[in-house]
């Protein structure tokens, strides 16, 4: 699994959030996304195979601007991930 960081340009209120959440929702099979218009940025949780470019372009056709991208690896938290640790 990995964690994606999307640095986004737009997004105002917390509808802005919702329409990005759905955007990247509907674009590719994602854990978990969390949009936040106050620090500019929506946090994926997804695959190692999800295509960051398909975020990017999922973000960008709604008129949002990707500005930045980082990955990173991730690793779920917490009792029931440490029971069940592969």
């Amino acid at each position: 699994m990995k964690k994606v960081t999307l640095k986004i340009d737009g997004m105002m209120c917390g509808m802005c959030e919702a329409h990005v959440s759905d955007a990247i929702r509907k674009a590719a099979d994602v854990q978990k996304v969390t949009a936040s218009h106050t620090d500019g940025t929506a946090e994926v949780i997804c695959d190692d195979s999800v295509d960051v470019e398909v975020l990017k372009a999922a973000v960008e056709k709604d008129g949002y601007k990707v500005l930045d991208v980082a990955q990173e690896e991730y690793e779920k938290k917490g009792l029931f991930a440490k029971l069940f640790k592969k």
